[in-house]
């Protein structure tokens, strides 16, 4: 059992790497979203988080930083967004933690 969690952590680890080292870069966007929203926008300023096909999208009424971590904690993306719809497309599909402020949530994409 240890054995298979050591190559688990080493595919990981690797994979995630590939993530790190893709240059992921929030983009600005006028498309509309679809789908369901993965918080309550009521509790969390109006803040929408949305995880599809490899994107994380989040539509935001005000100007926000938004860190993005594997579910390791190893950060993919630090940015700052202006009030609007942005994307982060990752090459790497799995389970990502959006932090806004106080606001944590899980994504999975």
């Amino acid at each position: 059992m240890k054995r298979l969690l050591v190559i688990l952590s080493l595919v990981l680890t690797l994979g995630l790497n590939n993530v790190a080292l893709a240059e992921v870069q929030w983009r600005e966007t006028n498309r509309e979203v679809q789908g369901r929203t993965w918080n309550d926008p009521r509790s969390s300023d109006g803040i929408e988080i949305y995880g599809r096909n490899g994107t994380i999208t989040i539509v935001t009424p005000k100007r926000i930083t938004v860190r993005v971590y594997t579910i390791l904690g190893q950060i993919v993306s630090q940015a700052t967004l202006q009030p609007g719809t942005s994307e982060l497309r990752l090459g790497t599909r799995g389970i990502y933690l959006v932090r806004i402020g106080n606001l944590t949530q899980k994504v999975a994409i």
